[in-house]
């Protein structure tokens, strides 16, 4: 006799889970942190240690047979020697409207996106020395990921997260995006996507022809095949940063 087929899951859109609603009578709601096509972002308060931490909730439907949870975990472990990359710690199971929901902690990291920090700043762009500082701590935190044969895959200034001492970067990366197994392709994607990050940073296009000649020759004027040419992983694109001479 045929086994019957799983039952499809009810689609969630949104938890909304409240300040102080209790998750698993382990946790305790702070507030959401971020929301995305898979889920939720929440950060919690552990009941019986006060300890503060993160919880990614997947939606039903964008977590089939708890796949999406099983890449983010075991990816999340895979890297858990690079600096840049979020520490998984385990993951636990609530159930929302009726279905099971499954959610992954994490260490929770203060901080602000990237984008948020731009913003700050006058002009709402850094100064090139100070973005070259940016760009070396984000080539330097990728470049881990790629030594170990991974990728990002999605590499914006909404999941990184700044805090900055001095000339100093902490990165944190918020998210991981599954592109399916690593490819050559998908760490030159990472390549191509630190240089958009750094070009943001510097204020985009309304500023890029006032940039001096070491910056541009690191940007390319956004063109991928130039980027590709000098600098076709992280540790390529350190290494420039390391030994670059200003003008």
């Amino acid at each position: 006799m045929a086994a019957k087929p799983a039952k499809k899951p009810r689609k969630i859109d949104a938890f909304n889970l409240a300040p102080g609603r209790v998750l698993a009578r382990k946790y305790e709601v702070v507030r959401q942190l971020g929301a995305g096509w898979e889920g939720e972002v929440y950060l919690i308060r552990e009941l019986s240690t006060g300890i503060e931490r993160t919880a990614k909730l997947f939606f039903p439907q964008r977590n089939l047979r708890d796949k999406n949870t099983h890449f983010y975990a075991t990816k999340l472990h895979k890297l858990r020697h690079c600096p840049i990359v979020i520490q998984y710690s385990h993951q636990d199971s609530i159930t929302v409207q009726g279905e099971p929901v499954t959610l992954l902690i994490s260490e929770y990291v203060e901080g602000a996106l990237l984008s948020q920090f731009i913003q700050r700043h006058p002009g709402k762009r850094l100064a090139p020395f100070e973005a070259v500082h940016l760009l070396h701590a984000l080539a330097s935190g990728m470049e881990c990921i790629h030594a170990m044969g991974e990728y990002h895959g999605d590499l914006h200034s909404e999941n990184i997260i700044v805090q900055s001492f001095g000339l100093r970067f902490d990165l944190k990366l918020v998210d991981l995006f599954h592109l399916g197994a690593p490819t050559r392709e998908h760490i030159r994607m990472d390549t191509v996507d630190m240089i958009h990050v750094f070009y943001e940073a510097l204020g985009g296009q309304k500023h890029y022809a006032r940039q001096p000649p070491e910056i541009k020759y690191i940007i390319n004027g956004l063109k991928r095949s130039l980027i590709l040419k000098k600098f076709k992983t992280a540790g390529e694109l350190r290494q420039h940063l390391e030994t670059m001479r200003w003008s």
